[in-house]
C-alpha cells in the first residue's frame, strides 16, 4: 500500500526545550492515524510541522512524495489543516464563507461550485447556512470549519482536536464525517484527548509523551499488549515503561 505520510526522526527544539524528540511513523493511503497524549506532549507541534507551519529542527517529512521544506508549496496543494482554535469570518454567512474559501482553492468556476456543494453537504446546516457565522453555536461553527477543510478532497487532512468542547450530538456528527473521508480517498491524521473518540475513529494510534513516540498500533493490539481495558490505561502503562527504561 502506498504511503501518504512518512515522518522520519523528526525533532523540534524551542530553545532548550525539545518539544519533539526523534519521532518516526508512516501513514498509508486512506488510513485514520491518531496521535494521543497530554497537553505539551508534542502532538500539535508535530501536526504543525507536517502542515508546513513550523520548521523542523531536523528530520524529514514526506507527504505524497513531496518533502516538507524542500517542496512545501507542493505539500500544501495536497493537504488541508484544521487547528483546534480555528474560527470562521464573523461577518460572512456560512455559505459566503464556503464560497470565499472555495475561491481560494479552486482553479476554475466548475471546481468552485463543486467545492461549495460538497461543503454544504458536509456542514449539514440546512437553512442556517445562509445566516452569519456570528450567530452559530460552537458545534455549528466546527461543522462549517470541517466542511471547509475537507470540501477540496485533500490527499491528507490534518485535524487537531476536531471535536473539542462540543456536545455529544455535534461531536458524533463530526466523527461520522471524519470516518467517511477515507471512502473518498482521503488519509486522516488527527490528535485528540478523547480516548473513546480515538478508539471509534482510528485505524492505528501513536502514543506520544514529552516529545517521544512510545507506541504505535491498533487500539485492540495495544490494549492486548498492556492487558488494558482502554486506551487511557495503555497510555499510562506505555509511558511509565518508557520512563523506567530511560
Amino acid at each position: 500500500m502506498n504511503k501518504t505520510l512518512t515522518v522520519d526522526n523528526l525533532i523540534k527544539h524551542y530553545g532548550s526545550v525539545k518539544a519533539v524528540d526523534g519521532i518516526s511513523f508512516t501513514v498509508p493511503e486512506c488510513e485514520i492515524f491518531a496521535l494521543i497524549g497530554p497537553n505539551g506532549a508534542g502532538k500539535s507541534t508535530t501536526l504543525k510541522m507536517i502542515a508546513t507551519l513550523l520548521t523542523p529542527t531536523s528530520g524529514k517529512i514526506t507527504v505524497c512524495g513531496f518533502e516538507v521544506g524542500k517542496e512545501s508549496s507542493r505539500v500544501r496543494e495536497v493537504i488541508s489543516y484544521l487547528p483546534e482554535d480555528s474560527g470562521a469570518y464573523k461577518n460572512l454567512s456560512g455559505i459566503g464563507y464556503l464560497e470565499f474559501m472555495a475561491g481560494l482553492y479552486a482553479n476554475n468556476s466548475t471546481d468552485v461550485q463543486k467545492f461549495i456543494e460538497r461543503g454544504k453537504e458536509i456542514a449539514s446546516l440546512g437553512d442556517r447556512i445562509k445566516d452569519k457565522t456570528s450567530t452559530y453555536s460552537k458545534g455549528m461553527t466546527r461543522k462549517l470549519l470541517l466542511a471547509r477543510t475537507v470540501m477540496i478532497e485533500p490527499k491528507l487532512v490534518i485535524l487537531d482536536e476536531p471535536t473539542s468542547g462540543l456536545d455529544v450530538m455535534n461531536a458524533m456528527d463530526i466523527r461520522n464525517t471524519i470516518k467517511s473521508l477515507t471512502k473518498r480517498g482521503t488519509t486522516v491524521l488527527l490528535s485528540s484527548h478523547n480516548m473513546l473518540e480515538i478508539e471509534f475513529l482510528s485505524d492505528r494510534v501513536g502514543i506520544i509523551d514529552k516529545g517521544l513516540l512510545h507506541e504505535i498500533g491498533t487500539s485492540q493490539a495495544l490494549k492486548k499488549k498492556y492487558d488494558a481495558a482502554n486506551l487511557e490505561e495503555v497510555f499510562v502503562r506505555s509511558t511509565q515503561k518508557g520512563e523506567a527504561s530511560a
